[in-house]
């Protein structure tokens, strides 16, 4: 069988593919929903992939059940799309609360990057608070994941944990 010649079209059979997807980096911030994780990430100038927004673009809701799977393989492919365009640091602005959450944003075999995450200590008491004010829905959504606790984040993860002021250095050296 002849071997067909790789078209020049397709970004992963070009020399770009090996340089583009290499060295990134998925901040991950983790935290109670209304913590300040989407205000932190607005504030780095990095590109930001949030699944509420996601939502809201698909639905006009801020939640709705029958979409989830699909808002988080958009998240996924705009994670990797943001990367293939040559972005180095992009957020993933979600609660990231859960393992199987995170587990949903390794490395692609055809994209690489790291996970550093990023935690965020307000307590319920004060998410809670920021809520009644903005979406008094989000108060039992906000003790939902109080009471289950936020899943540890173990080693084989490949993922670590940074400081806030580590990832403001981090995201003006990749601006340069």
């Amino acid at each position: 069988m002849k071997k067909q010649p790789k078209d020049p079209n397709v970004l992963h059979d070009t020399i770009e593919y090996g340089e583009v997807c290499k060295g990134n980096t998925l901040l991950c911030p983790v935290g109670l929903p209304r913590c300040g994780k989407s205000t932190w990430a607005r504030g780095l100038g990095v590109p930001i992939v949030c699944p509420d927004a996601i939502r809201l673009a698909l639905t006009g809701r801020r939640w709705y059940a029958p979409i989830e799977h699909q808002t988080w393989a958009t998240a996924r492919t705009m994670v990797r799309a943001l990367f293939w365009a040559g972005h180095k640091v992009v957020i993933l602005d979600a609660t990231n609360w859960s393992r199987r959450a995170r587990d949903n944003f390794q490395p692609s075999p055809d994209c690489d990057w790291v996970r550093e995450f990023v935690w965020f200590h307000d307590g319920p008491e004060r998410c809670k608070a920021r809520a009644r004010v903005t979406y008094p829905d989000l108060v039992a959504v906000i003790d939902r994941f109080a009471e289950v606790g936020c899943e540890k984040i173990h080693p084989e993860e490949e993922g670590r944990f940074v400081t806030q002021p580590y990832v403001k250095q981090l995201c003006e050296e990749w601006r340069e």
